[in-house]
Protein backbone atom coordinates (compact mmCIF):
# COMPACT_ATOMS: atom_id res chain seq x y z
CA UNK A 1 0.00 0.00 0.00
CA UNK A 2 1.13 3.62 -0.75
CA UNK A 3 0.11 4.53 3.35
CA UNK A 4 1.42 3.20 6.40
CA UNK A 5 -1.27 4.76 8.45
CA UNK A 6 -4.54 3.56 9.89
CA UNK A 7 -6.81 3.78 7.19
CA UNK A 8 -9.61 4.21 10.02
CA UNK A 9 -7.39 6.98 11.64
CA UNK A 10 -6.87 8.77 8.11
CA UNK A 11 -10.65 8.58 7.99
CA UNK A 12 -11.25 9.70 10.87
CA UNK A 13 -13.86 7.04 11.75
CA UNK A 14 -13.64 3.51 13.93
CA UNK A 15 -13.37 0.26 13.42
CA UNK A 16 -17.22 -0.69 14.13
CA UNK A 17 -18.40 2.50 11.52
CA UNK A 18 -20.62 1.53 9.33
CA UNK A 19 -20.69 1.89 5.59
CA UNK A 20 -23.08 5.58 5.65
CA UNK A 21 -20.31 6.90 8.23
CA UNK A 22 -17.31 6.16 6.10
CA UNK A 23 -18.91 7.35 3.36
CA UNK A 24 -20.29 10.82 5.13
CA UNK A 25 -16.24 10.74 6.68
CA UNK A 26 -14.84 10.23 2.89
CA UNK A 27 -17.33 12.93 1.36
CA UNK A 28 -16.09 15.52 3.62
CA UNK A 29 -12.27 14.79 3.30
CA UNK A 30 -12.55 14.65 -0.28
CA UNK A 31 -14.04 18.12 -0.16
CA UNK A 32 -11.31 19.68 2.01
CA UNK A 33 -8.33 18.74 0.58
CA UNK A 34 -9.10 18.10 -3.01
CA UNK A 35 -6.24 19.71 -4.80
CA UNK A 36 -8.09 22.38 -6.77
CA UNK A 37 -9.72 23.49 -3.76
CA UNK A 38 -7.01 23.22 -1.20
CA UNK A 39 -3.85 24.71 -2.11
CA UNK A 40 -1.76 23.82 0.83
CA UNK A 41 1.33 21.79 0.03
CA UNK A 42 0.26 18.73 1.76
CA UNK A 43 -3.11 18.35 -0.43
CA UNK A 44 -2.31 16.61 -3.00
CA UNK A 45 -0.67 14.20 -0.38
CA UNK A 46 -3.97 13.90 2.08
CA UNK A 47 -6.27 13.55 -0.97
CA UNK A 48 -4.53 10.18 -2.37
CA UNK A 49 -4.22 9.00 0.96
CA UNK A 50 -7.85 9.72 1.86
CA UNK A 51 -8.87 8.04 -1.37
CA UNK A 52 -6.69 5.06 -0.75
CA UNK A 53 -8.77 4.61 2.39
CA UNK A 54 -11.69 4.80 0.88
CA UNK A 55 -11.37 2.48 -2.00
CA UNK A 56 -10.00 -0.11 0.97
CA UNK A 57 -13.23 0.53 3.62
CA UNK A 58 -15.73 1.21 1.09
CA UNK A 59 -15.24 -2.41 -0.10
CA UNK A 60 -16.26 -4.98 1.77
CA UNK A 61 -14.08 -7.84 0.81
CA UNK A 62 -10.66 -5.46 1.01
CA UNK A 63 -12.44 -4.14 4.28
CA UNK A 64 -12.11 -7.80 5.67
CA UNK A 65 -8.97 -8.20 4.79
CA UNK A 66 -7.20 -4.91 5.59
CA UNK A 67 -8.76 -5.86 9.14
CA UNK A 68 -7.35 -9.31 9.09
CA UNK A 69 -4.04 -8.46 8.31
CA UNK A 70 -3.95 -5.22 7.67
CA UNK A 71 -1.51 -3.00 5.18
CA UNK A 72 0.32 -6.45 4.43
CA UNK A 73 -3.11 -7.34 2.80
CA UNK A 74 -2.15 -5.37 0.15
CA UNK A 75 1.44 -6.01 -0.81
CA UNK A 76 1.18 -6.62 -4.09
CA UNK A 77 0.72 -4.15 -7.05
CA UNK A 78 3.97 -2.62 -6.24
CA UNK A 79 2.56 -1.12 -3.20
CA UNK A 80 -0.17 0.58 -5.13
CA UNK A 81 -3.66 -0.65 -4.41
CA UNK A 82 -4.28 1.57 -7.50
CA UNK A 83 -2.43 -0.34 -10.06
CA UNK A 84 0.54 1.18 -12.05
CA UNK A 85 -0.58 4.10 -13.14
CA UNK A 86 -0.54 5.29 -9.37
CA UNK A 87 -3.88 7.35 -10.19
CA UNK A 88 -6.68 7.65 -7.30
CA UNK A 89 -8.81 7.88 -10.06
CA UNK A 90 -7.76 4.51 -11.65
CA UNK A 91 -10.41 2.32 -10.36
CA UNK A 92 -13.18 4.66 -10.42
CA UNK A 93 -13.73 4.30 -13.85
CA UNK A 94 -13.25 0.36 -14.22
CA UNK A 95 -15.52 -1.75 -14.29
CA UNK A 96 -14.26 -3.34 -10.65
CA UNK A 97 -14.52 0.06 -9.32
CA UNK A 98 -15.68 0.12 -6.32
CA UNK A 99 -15.98 4.08 -5.74
CA UNK A 100 -19.32 5.69 -7.39
CA UNK A 101 -19.48 9.00 -7.21
CA UNK A 102 -22.74 9.62 -8.11
CA UNK A 103 -23.77 7.69 -5.01
CA UNK A 104 -21.80 9.60 -3.06
CA UNK A 105 -22.23 12.86 -5.10
CA UNK A 106 -25.95 12.86 -5.42
CA UNK A 107 -25.03 12.56 -9.40
CA UNK A 108 -27.59 11.83 -11.56
CA UNK A 109 -25.89 9.97 -14.76
CA UNK A 110 -23.74 12.43 -15.69
CA UNK A 111 -19.84 12.24 -15.31
CA UNK A 112 -18.19 11.95 -11.75
CA UNK A 113 -16.01 14.84 -13.25
CA UNK A 114 -18.84 17.43 -13.72
CA UNK A 115 -19.10 16.96 -9.96
CA UNK A 116 -15.70 18.32 -8.95
CA UNK A 117 -16.07 21.10 -11.83
CA UNK A 118 -19.25 21.98 -9.81
CA UNK A 119 -17.59 22.40 -6.85
CA UNK A 120 -14.18 23.05 -7.66
CA UNK A 121 -14.58 24.74 -10.77
CA UNK A 122 -12.22 22.36 -12.87
CA UNK A 123 -11.20 18.98 -13.12
CA UNK A 124 -9.87 16.68 -10.17
CA UNK A 125 -6.64 16.12 -12.14
CA UNK A 126 -5.43 19.93 -12.54
CA UNK A 127 -4.33 21.16 -15.13
CA UNK A 128 -6.40 22.44 -18.38
CA UNK A 129 -10.04 21.47 -17.85
CA UNK A 130 -11.42 20.25 -20.80
CA UNK A 131 -14.54 21.74 -23.02
CA UNK A 132 -18.16 21.70 -21.54
CA UNK A 133 -20.14 19.07 -22.92
CA UNK A 134 -23.61 20.13 -25.08
CA UNK A 135 -26.11 20.45 -22.29
CA UNK A 136 -30.29 20.35 -23.17
CA UNK A 137 -32.75 20.70 -20.84
CA UNK A 138 -36.46 19.07 -22.05
CA UNK A 139 -39.62 20.39 -20.45
CA UNK A 140 -42.34 17.64 -20.20
CA UNK A 141 -45.58 17.33 -18.87
CA UNK A 142 -46.45 15.70 -15.55
CA UNK A 143 -48.21 12.83 -16.57
CA UNK A 144 -45.45 12.24 -19.44
CA UNK A 145 -42.55 11.75 -16.47
CA UNK A 146 -45.06 9.30 -14.78
CA UNK A 147 -45.77 7.18 -17.73
CA UNK A 148 -42.86 7.59 -20.70
CA UNK A 149 -42.92 9.67 -23.52
CA UNK A 150 -40.99 10.18 -26.69
CA UNK A 151 -39.44 13.79 -27.15
CA UNK A 152 -37.63 15.20 -30.54
CA UNK A 153 -33.99 17.34 -29.88
CA UNK A 154 -32.35 18.67 -32.52
CA UNK A 155 -28.63 18.60 -32.26
CA UNK A 156 -26.14 20.45 -35.24
CA UNK A 157 -28.54 19.96 -37.65
CA UNK A 158 -29.69 16.45 -37.08
CA UNK A 159 -33.07 15.39 -35.20
CA UNK A 160 -32.84 13.03 -32.04
CA UNK A 161 -35.79 10.68 -30.90
CA UNK A 162 -35.28 11.17 -26.45
CA UNK A 163 -36.92 8.92 -25.02
CA UNK A 164 -38.40 10.28 -21.11
CA UNK A 165 -38.00 7.14 -18.85
CA UNK A 166 -41.11 6.16 -17.10
CA UNK A 167 -40.61 7.74 -13.37
CA UNK A 168 -38.85 10.53 -14.70
CA UNK A 169 -38.48 13.83 -12.21
CA UNK A 170 -36.95 16.95 -12.59
CA UNK A 171 -33.15 16.59 -12.50
CA UNK A 172 -33.15 13.15 -14.44
CA UNK A 173 -30.46 13.51 -16.66
CA UNK A 174 -29.03 10.87 -19.52
CA UNK A 175 -25.94 11.45 -21.15
CA UNK A 176 -25.55 10.60 -25.11
CA UNK A 177 -22.68 10.86 -27.35
CA UNK A 178 -22.52 13.95 -27.93
CA UNK A 179 -24.65 15.58 -25.31
CA UNK A 180 -26.29 15.67 -22.02
CA UNK A 181 -30.08 16.29 -21.53
CA UNK A 182 -31.68 16.19 -18.62
CA UNK A 183 -35.68 16.85 -18.00
CA UNK A 184 -37.72 19.42 -15.80
CA UNK A 185 -40.93 18.27 -15.16
CA UNK A 186 -44.42 20.24 -15.03
CA UNK A 187 -46.78 20.56 -11.97
CA UNK A 188 -50.16 18.94 -12.17
CA UNK A 189 -53.54 20.69 -10.84
CA UNK A 190 -54.23 18.22 -8.23
CA UNK A 191 -51.29 15.85 -7.62
CA UNK A 192 -48.44 16.99 -5.62
CA UNK A 193 -45.18 14.76 -6.48
CA UNK A 194 -42.90 13.80 -3.74
CA UNK A 195 -40.23 11.42 -4.87
CA UNK A 196 -41.99 8.31 -5.61
CA UNK A 197 -45.12 9.25 -3.82
CA UNK A 198 -47.91 11.23 -4.68
CA UNK A 199 -49.96 13.58 -2.56
CA UNK A 200 -54.10 14.09 -3.69
CA UNK A 201 -55.58 16.73 -1.24
CA UNK A 202 -58.96 15.84 -1.66
CA UNK A 203 -62.37 17.85 -0.78
CA UNK A 204 -64.91 16.09 0.81
CA UNK A 205 -68.48 17.71 2.75
CA UNK A 206 -69.00 18.33 6.28
CA UNK A 207 -71.40 15.91 6.13
CA UNK A 208 -69.70 13.32 4.29
CA UNK A 209 -66.62 13.74 6.99
CA UNK A 210 -69.44 13.26 9.79
CA UNK A 211 -71.37 10.20 7.99
CA UNK A 212 -68.83 8.58 5.68
CA UNK A 213 -69.88 7.60 2.18
CA UNK A 214 -68.07 6.66 -1.17
CA UNK A 215 -66.63 9.27 -3.41
CA UNK A 216 -64.78 9.12 -6.47
CA UNK A 217 -61.57 9.99 -6.42
CA UNK A 218 -58.58 10.40 -9.54
CA UNK A 219 -55.25 8.65 -9.66
CA UNK A 220 -52.23 8.10 -11.88
CA UNK A 221 -54.52 5.01 -12.97
CA UNK A 222 -57.49 6.35 -13.81
CA UNK A 223 -60.82 6.95 -11.69
CA UNK A 224 -61.32 5.30 -8.38
CA UNK A 225 -63.97 4.68 -5.77
CA UNK A 226 -63.03 4.60 -2.17
CA UNK A 227 -65.55 4.51 0.91
CA UNK A 228 -64.85 8.10 3.50
CA UNK A 229 -65.21 6.53 7.17
CA UNK A 230 -67.28 7.77 9.56
CA UNK A 231 -65.97 10.54 11.94
CA UNK A 232 -63.44 10.98 9.51
CA UNK A 233 -60.96 13.66 10.58
CA UNK A 234 -59.90 16.98 8.49
CA UNK A 235 -56.21 16.51 7.51
CA UNK A 236 -56.96 12.57 7.87
CA UNK A 237 -54.52 10.48 5.37
CA UNK A 238 -55.31 7.45 3.77
CA UNK A 239 -52.61 5.34 1.65
CA UNK A 240 -52.78 3.53 -1.40
CA UNK A 241 -49.31 1.21 -1.27
CA UNK A 242 -47.69 0.71 -5.08
CA UNK A 243 -50.04 3.49 -6.79
CA UNK A 244 -47.53 5.60 -6.92
CA UNK A 245 -44.63 6.67 -9.35
CA UNK A 246 -42.82 3.70 -11.03
CA UNK A 247 -39.25 4.20 -9.94
CA UNK A 248 -36.38 4.44 -12.50
CA UNK A 249 -34.41 1.11 -12.19
CA UNK A 250 -37.07 -0.63 -10.63
CA UNK A 251 -40.54 -2.25 -10.58
CA UNK A 252 -41.32 -0.69 -7.08
CA UNK A 253 -43.94 2.10 -6.98
CA UNK A 254 -44.08 4.69 -4.90
CA UNK A 255 -47.41 5.17 -2.89
CA UNK A 256 -50.54 7.26 -3.13
CA UNK A 257 -51.69 9.07 -0.47
CA UNK A 258 -55.04 11.32 -0.05
CA UNK A 259 -55.37 13.83 2.41
CA UNK A 260 -59.01 14.83 2.96
CA UNK A 261 -59.84 18.62 3.23
CA UNK A 262 -63.38 19.08 5.02
CA UNK A 263 -64.99 21.59 3.26
CA UNK A 264 -67.13 23.48 5.88
CA UNK A 265 -70.15 25.61 4.49
CA UNK A 266 -69.83 29.45 4.76
CA UNK A 267 -73.15 30.09 4.64
CA UNK A 268 -75.92 27.98 5.78
CA UNK A 269 -79.80 28.68 6.18
CA UNK A 270 -81.86 29.24 9.40
CA UNK A 271 -83.35 25.40 9.22
CA UNK A 272 -79.82 24.09 8.87
CA UNK A 273 -78.50 26.06 12.13
CA UNK A 274 -81.92 25.04 14.11
CA UNK A 275 -80.52 21.38 12.91
CA UNK A 276 -76.90 21.71 14.26
CA UNK A 277 -77.89 23.37 17.48
CA UNK A 278 -79.68 20.37 18.03
CA UNK A 279 -76.55 18.04 17.06
CA UNK A 280 -75.38 19.90 19.26
CA UNK A 281 -77.83 19.31 22.51
CA UNK A 282 -77.62 15.72 21.93
CA UNK A 283 -73.85 15.73 21.55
Amino acid sequence: MATTRDLYDILGVSKSATAAEIKSAYRKLALKWHPDKNKSKEAESKFKEINEAYEILSDSDKKSKYDQFGHAAFGGNGGNPYGAGGSPFGSYYSNGGSVNFEDLFGGAGGDPFDVFSSFFGGNPFGGQRQAPRTHYSIKVDFMEAINGAEKTLTHNGKKYQISVPVGTDTGTRIRYTDFDVSFHVGTHSKFKREGYDIVLNQEISFTQAILGGEIIIPTLEGDLKIKVRPGTQPESIIRLTGKGVKHLQSNRRGDFYIRYVVKVPSKISNKQKELLKKFEELH
